[in-house]
């Protein structure tokens, strides 16, 4: 299969690339080894698979991580539907089956954490385990959320259909503000060249950022205002992993989950903002061998509230 565009690959030699057909559309999938226990990572806003390279290095051999580019992004097909989380969801246990994988270790980032929280709650049973990277629990505290509105002031560049599309299209410098703004040492966390990659990558698939935005407004947020998540349970063991200084999920926003879980521990990551995969990976990486291998030596890192 070839994917949707023709700009290449960023340079990764440890990483294979496939393109499975999943509900009728080309996802590209990249794979870092072969074998061993395998693990579902998926990706942020404004990323695809290698958001997760970092990570990846600094893993021992023994995983095999599932790396696709979610619906749209990246190199996997553009669709004109399908961006809801739910369809996210479909896909994402769509692929396991093409995969042939009946249950698998979980990590999301942003957007993607958002969605591994869909995925644990809609199908418990097809996971290990879950890391999620710096995205708020589906049940998140009115008197932390709202104080803190003000932050997601960007969303309103790309949500609405029209706008939204041409300022990720055609404003690649938007990207690349919004990745250097989220981090907590911009100079550090990217190289040019990944801010290049990422802003290039970003203007091919406007049209999947601002339609996950959109779906976004028009049914989780009425969702979360409803409450509709007190009458689910998390059963699936989750460590929910925060930025000490992240200016998008805030840590007052990660506390608050303990009547709807079984088992979930919240970490902060000190000096550490909205990217952890980037800023953090080699952390991000000891809590994935914490989560998703038991027997794993592990040594603390972070401070837990």
């Amino acid at each position: 299969m070839a994917p949707h565009t023709e700009r290449p690959l960023p340079n990764d030699e440890r990483a294979e690339h496939r393109w499975p057909t999943v509900r009728g559309t080309r996802l590209h999938l990249a794979e870092y080894g072969g074998t061993g226990t395998p693990l579902l990572m998926l990706h942020g806003f404004p990323q695809h698979w290698y958001a997760w390279h970092k990570v990846a290095g600094h893993l021992p051999d023994g995983y095999r991580l599932l790396c696709p580019d979610l619906r749209g992004f990246g190199w996997s097909e553009s669709t004109r539907r399908g961006y809801d989380m739910d369809g996210l969801a479909d896909d994402a246990l769509a692929l396991l089956d093409v995969l042939g994988l009946e249950r698998v270790g979980l990590v999301g980032h942003d957007w993607g954490a958002y969605l591994g929280f869909r995925l644990c709650l809609r199908a418990p049973e097809r996971f290990t385990g879950y890391v999620a990277l710096n995205m708020s629990h589906p049940w998140p505290r009115h008197r932390a959320v709202l104080p803190n509105l003000w932050r997601l002031w960007f969303t309103a560049f790309v949500e609405y259909p029209v706008l939204g599309r041409a300022v990720l299209r055609h404003w690649p410098g938007f990207t690349r503000f919004l990745l250097r703004h989220q981090v907590a040492d911009p100079a550090t966390a990217w190289t040019e060249a990944e801010l290049a990659e990422y802003a290039a990558a970003t203007s091919q698939s406007a049209v999947a950022g601002q339609s996950m935005f959109w779906q976004y407004v028009l049914r989780e947020i009425p969702a979360l205002v409803r409450g509709a998540a007190r009458r689910q349970r998390l059963t699936v063991p989750t460590l929910l992993l925060g930025g000490e200084r992240d200016n998008v999920v805030v840590p007052s926003m990660l506390a608050g989950a303990e009547p709807y879980a079984d088992e979930m521990r919240v970490r902060l990551v000190p000096g550490a903002g909205h990217h952890l995969p980037q800023e953090r990976p080699e952390q991000v990486a000891e809590a994935i061998r914490e989560m998703l291998a038991p027997f794993a030596p592990f040594t603390p890192f972070a401070q837990e509230i």
